[in-house]
């Protein structure tokens, strides 16, 4: 199962990661899109926004534990790289503590706070109900979503990225089946959508499982693994605390922009929920390139290789710019047939939503940019330099540009998407000139 990243060719290496990645993410995107599908063949706005409203919290969610469970896959990395097979022991025994305790806790917390996240992002009242129900069940349903990241983050950490496309394979056709069973069947609702995605992931868990007890890891685990060791706790959190944080502000930002969408009334905030789901699709091939950076040059990091991991840096920027540009030139033509799939009669959704998703999409080009170097700074250790960039975009242009279009452009939805892409492209030229200063100083040639 463990698979030497540091040998052969490197864009081979690169091509034989992602692409099983990729499809894992578009199997696990799918969900939503599965749930805003058939929320409207039988629904009206106001469970439509539900299930957009209620998604992007759970997607923000997904996204904080993937990023901390990113410090897993480095961690892991660098020791396979490195032929350190109980620093990966201990590696592996640590995660599954530390998710475990963190998963109870987050659970708790946001059930509590269920009512307050509601109101924080303006939730249209024709959709608070609908959405109350659509969080609960996610809520709900934490600890499945943590467990599937971590497993698949330990497996990706051993150049393994088949096994997870996999276990998620099965939970995409369960998702959908339950979902034309509740919602157009039995006609639950927002409900009925979020069931079906937590039974699912639960499956998917199951299947992991089962199949995590059959194969060989080729790394004997002890219980001494499963205990806290400082070291290894440091080297998971000091990579993953700093992403999570990063992804973290960057959903609240889509969330501030929700909210933003949300007080221009329930048309709007359709229209922006399903355009965000449409990019969360379009952005999986610019995820993929990240982890994929980040695994490969990690564990050619840790072998000393450091040449070959600005190579798999290079080759996955030249991905993400002409995969951005051929999507962003397909949705200046056919945005609206796009949101025609998502949307039944209600012609002024597909309006607004073609205008957002005519600026936004540009965001596929930039984004894909940072998203590489993140990757990359994270194999290095220097996961914090993501976050600043991040957080640099987020305060300086996405939230006052969106904010600023909104109120000066209250008749088209085009302005506030373009607020996303000149974020990006503001972290892009942050790091390209931080990747160069770094190189110059010799900063990212030692471990």
């Amino acid at each position: 199962m463990q698979k030497d990243l540091t040998q052969g060719s490197v864009i081979r290496n690169l091509f034989y990661f992602s692409l099983p990645y990729l499809l894992s993410c578009f199997l696990q995107t799918f969900y939503g899109l599965a749930d805003l599908f058939i929320t409207g063949q039988f629904n009206g706005a106001n469970v439509i926004s539900a299930v957009s409203i209620g998604s992007q919290v759970t997607h923000m969610l997904t996204v904080i534990i993937v990023g901390l469970a990113m410090g897993t896959t480095v961690t892991i990395s660098h020791a396979v790289g490195a032929k350190k097979t109980k620093q990966a022991a201990k590696g592996i025994g640590n995660t599954i503590s530390l998710f475990a305790v963190f998963s109870l806790l987050l659970t708790v917390i946001l059930i509590l706070a269920l009512d307050g996240i509601i109101a924080a992002i303006s939730t249209p009242p024709e959709a608070v109900s609908q959405t109350k129900d659509y969080l609960l069940i996610c809520f709900i349903g934490i600890p499945f979503i943590t467990a599937y990241n971590v497993i698949s983050s330990i497996f990706r950490g051993m150049g393994d990225s088949k096994s997870p496309m996999y276990f998620v394979a099965v939970a995409g056709i369960i998702n959908v089946v339950l979902d034309v069973l509740f919602i157009g069947t039995m006609k639950m609702g927002a409900a009925g959508a979020a069931l079906a995605t937590v039974i699912a992931q639960a499956l998917s868990v199951i299947f992991a499982l089962l199949a995590l007890s059959r194969l060989k890891l080729g790394i004997p685990l002890s219980r001494q693994d499963f205990r806290f060791d400082r070291a290894a706790l440091s080297s998971i959190l000091s990579v993953g605390v700093p992403i999570s944080v990063q992804d973290g502000f960057i959903q609240v930002s889509f969330l501030v922009i929700t909210a933003i969408a949300n007080q221009r009334g329930v048309i709007a905030a359709a229209s922006v929920g399903i355009v965000e789901k449409i990019i969360s699709f379009l952005f999986l091939v610019p995820s993929a390139m990240l982890s994929s950076v980040s695994a490969i040059a990690a564990q050619n990091a840790g072998a000393g290789l450091h040449a070959q991991g600005r190579k798999v840096l290079k080759y996955a920027v030249e991905i993400c710019v002409i995969f951005g540009a051929a999507v962003a030139l397909a949705c200046q033509f056919f945005s609206e047939p796009i949101l025609s799939l998502f949307v039944h009669d209600n012609p002024e959704v597909v309006i607004m939503g073609g205008q957002y998703l005519r600026a936004y999409v540009f965001d596929c080009i930039v984004a894909g940019i940072h998203f590489c170097f993140s990757g990359y700074f994270c194999a290095y250790n220097k996961a914090f330099l993501s976050f600043l960039h991040n957080l640099v975009s987020i305060l300086f242009i996405r939230i006052p540009g969106a904010y600023l279009a909104s109120v000066y452009f209250p008749q088209t939805l085009y302005p506030m998407g373009l607020a996303a892409p000149l974020g990006s492209l503001l972290s892009a030229l942050i790091c390209t000139g931080v990747f160069l200063a770094l190189r110059k100083k010799g900063q990212l040639d030692f471990q």
